[in-house]
């Protein structure tokens, strides 16, 4: 239970004082928003996914696990994207941050602590970071170039709930929409993004033993740690003058919530229990790992594609505000 309230503990804090500082320094947020944002793209979380992955046990965690984690976030995925498509009516481009919202769990700072001290193993974080970063996160990245080429041919590159104007994220290296790029190029880019290429790497050095020498190892593993905490302040900024469950975005964030903190926590249970025959700490550590709230990196790809951001950001806080309470009953349920 120590670990479920540890991890949440450490994120709202970090969230807070990113709010504060957006809050007391309104002129200087907008331009530490601007660089945080392309900064933990590029450079700090492709490092902390090298970390993470280098370290893997892969025997361990892909033959149980990561298939579970990609059950579950496909059906949760498919869930959002058949009621807010087929429902709603939404276009593709929320549609499709909506789904990755809904179903993307915050595994790489919130799930290393709950799965440590409530599991006692990291086999079910690593596994849903492997199914997400190497499956998941290209599968939703390529959909979001593709949005984002449909709307560039269209000559439509503002972000459609006005979230970028609201200083969210701003997306470095866009381009107009004059620009003429084939859309199996952008997929191309998309497919062969920072943090995918960093986690291909990590697990190549785990199933090969490979351990970088410390002149490189030392600065990855510093650039890694800064990631967690710079992601959480640049999610803090962003809520600064925001208004979350604003009326335009509500049925979204409502559906994306609901699927987040009670279907994929209960999908995964009947995934692990009955197709794969878990019970005890294993089938714990898969539900909890379901728990999780969104992960920032969702708004991080959305506004880096130039899609929608107001409901992905308010399925963020407000799944992370429930996550805790949902954790804990799971915990009192199955520990």
């Amino acid at each position: 239970m120590s670990g479920v309230l540890l991890g949440f503990a450490i994120v709202l804090v970090l969230v807070g004082v990113g709010f504060v500082a957006a809050w007391a320094l309104p002129g200087e947020a907008r331009a530490m928003q601007r660089g945080i944002a392309p900064l933990v793209y590029y450079i700090t979380n492709p490092a902390l996914m090298f970390l993470l992955m280098s370290d893997a046990d892969l025997g361990a965690v892909l033959r149980t696990y990561t298939p579970i984690a990609l059950i579950t976030a496909a059906a949760t995925g498919l869930l959002y994207a058949v009621v807010a498509g087929g429902l709603l009516r939404r276009p593709a481009g929320p549609v499709a941050a909506g789904a990755m919202a809904s179903s993307y769990v915050n595994a790489g700072n919130i799930g290393v602590p709950i799965a440590l001290y409530a599991v006692g193993t990291a086999a079910p974080v690593v596994s849903v970071l492997i199914a997400q970063l190497l499956v998941v996160a290209p599968v939703y990245l390529s959909v979001f170039a593709w949005c984002r080429h449909r709307a560039g041919r269209a000559g439509r590159f503002v972000d459609p709930d006005g979230a970028g104007d609201a200083g969210a994220v701003e997306a470095a290296d866009v381009e107009s929409a004059g620009e003429a790029r084939s859309l199996g190029a952008t997929l191309a880019r998309s497919l062969a993004n920072p943090v995918t290429v960093a986690t291909g790497l990590g697990l190549l050095a785990a199933a090969f033993s490979l351990d970088l020498p410390a002149v490189l190892g030392q600065p990855v593993e510093m650039l890694g740690h800064a990631s967690v905490p710079l992601l959480l302040l640049l999610f803090g900024m962003s809520l600064r003058g925001q208004r979350p469950l604003g009326r335009e975005a509500r049925a979204e964030v409502v559906l994306g919530t609901v699927l987040k903190t009670l279907a994929m926590p209960a999908l995964a249970w009947g995934v692990g229990r009955f197709l794969f025959g878990l019970d005890g700490l294993d089938l714990l550590g898969v539900v909890l790992m379901a728990a999780l709230p969104t992960a920032q990196n969702v708004f991080l790809f959305a506004g880096h594609f130039r899609l929608a951001t107001t409901s992905v950001r308010d399925i963020t806080l407000v799944s992370m505000l429930l996550a805790l309470p949902v954790s804990l009953v799971i915990t009192v349920l199955l520990g």
